[in-house]
């Protein structure tokens, strides 16, 4: 378990960028556990497990739950100066809007990023287009 008072994220181990992500993020000199969606019980923890998978999770040391853009700035609190001022900007006035909507454009390009494989793509929305079949000839080049 974790050691008291650190920020734990979440990473899904089923997507290659997220795991790639989350093995660099100690160079960042923060102090954070990082575990895998799938190495823990979610049902113990109070995660939103079909949000998890659309954005990354992660558990301060007084048990609020950060998502997205928000998560990230919880765990850049954990380091030094530069990266705690970082972290107030995120989730703070317009840069906030910047922050989300950065984090929202890796997320929905994650399969193509660094690391990135097709189980790294976000599940479906509802409001989603169908994908087209694709034709015997598309796949022969023809």
């Amino acid at each position: 378990m974790p050691r008291a008072g650190r920020v734990v994220m979440f990473a899904d181990e089923d997507c290659g960028f997220c795991m790639r992500t989350a093995a660099q993020v100690p160079r960042l000199g923060v102090d954070v556990d990082v575990r895998t969606l799938q190495a823990v019980d979610l049902s113990t923890l109070p995660i939103d497990a079909d949000r998890a998978l659309i954005e990354m999770p992660a558990i301060d040391a007084d048990g609020t739950v950060h998502y997205g853009h928000r998560a990230w700035a919880a765990i850049l609190r954990t380091g030094a100066l530069p990266w705690r001022v970082l972290a107030t900007a995120m989730t703070h006035g317009p840069s906030e809007r910047v922050a989300r909507s950065v984090y929202r454009w890796v997320s929905q390009n994650r399969t193509r990023l660094p690391g990135g494989t097709p189980a790294c793509a976000l599940p479906p929305t509802p409001d989603d287009p169908p994908t087209p079949p694709v034709e015997r000839e598309q796949i022969a080049g023809n």
